[in-house]
């Protein structure tokens, strides 16, 4: 059979006020078109369900016996939409988001305080993993979405920008580059270096930086986290190219920061699966991190 929602809903009004004008009134219908409606309803079901004359509108007896039971299920199917409208509304679920350790630090206590004072019935989950484990994620349907450092293209990734992170020297205070108020790539040529392993979405881009400027550079520790790569920069064991949100660094270290010239960046991007809906309570937190794009900015340049 053959039926709409809304010859369902027009039967019932026209039922509930034994007249096609006044079902017309309320369900914004000429009276015309709700009689039509209704007519394609008895056609449908290959059963008349209302008696016309030009007097009067009567139910037959098979529209009597139809009425109550439609009813209770047009009002079932209500609250069902209406929970679902809610759900929406109100953004009710859980969220799991996937991050890199670093970005979980810079990014993510704004990201997830912003999300709990504007959503507080959304439960927010944070995958905290490298980015090769992220980025599984999200393909494998583990997180929603991600946020992370710009993956290489792909087409089944949807990417938006959030932020661009600038990456500095770090080095000793008593260190040759540290007198000056800027270090061009050059000046690393022949440096050892201490840096993020493979693991971090970063190491690709500062490789490729690297061989872009045609610098030889030992590389003597690769480490898996940011703090560990300064304390090693710290005991005299190299100098560091670090993404300006792995900042700032420890204290007592006797570290400090330089940017780089010219200047060379990272995207840091959101990821979903493309032509994958994102369920309505994802789809607000990732619309929240894109309007907080400028105070994630901010962050990143406060170095």
């Amino acid at each position: 059979m053959n039926f709409t929602l809304r010859q369902l809903r027009a039967f019932c009004r026209v039922a509930e006020h034994a007249s096609f004008s006044r079902a017309g009134d309320e369900l914004g219908l000429t009276q015309p078109a709700v009689s039509r409606t209704v007519r394609e309803l008895e056609q449908a079901l290959e059963l008349r369900l209302l008696d016309r004359t030009t007097r009067e509108v009567a139910l037959t007896a098979a529209g009597a016996r139809l009425l109550p039971k439609l009813r209770r299920a047009l009002e079932e199917l209500d609250e069902v939409l209406d929970a679902a409208r809610k759900e929406s509304e109100q953004a009710l679920g859980s969220v799991h988001v996937a991050s890199s350790p670093t970005l979980s630090a810079s990014l993510m206590p704004a990201i997830v305080s912003a999300c709990r004072e504007r959503y507080p019935q959304l439960g927010l989950h944070l995958h905290d993993q490298v980015q090769r484990l992220n980025v599984a994620a999200v393909r494998g349907g583990e997180a929603d979405f991600g946020l992370v450092v710009e993956p290489e293209p792909c087409d089944d990734l949807e990417q938006e920008t959030v932020l661009i992170d600038d990456f500095w020297l770090v080095c000793r205070a008593d260190h040759r580059l540290a007198a000056s108020e800027s270090v061009e790539w050059r000046q690393l040529d022949g440096e050892a270096l201490v840096l993020l392993d493979g693991s971090s979405g970063s190491r690709p881009l500062i490789d490729q930086l690297l061989r872009g400027h045609g610098l030889d550079c030992p590389v003597a520790q690769q480490l898996g986290h940011s703090n560990s790569v300064f304390r090693m920069v710290a005991a005299g064991i190299g100098v560091s190219v670090s993404p300006g949100l792995a900042m700032p660094l420890p204290d007592g270290c006797n570290l400090t920061a330089r940017p780089m010239v010219p200047r060379a960046s990272r995207r840091i991007v959101l990821i979903r699966r493309r032509n994958r809906t994102l369920s309505p309570a994802a789809e607000r937190v990732w619309r929240l991190v894109l309007e907080m794009r400028g105070q994630l900015q901010a962050l990143a340049q406060g170095v």
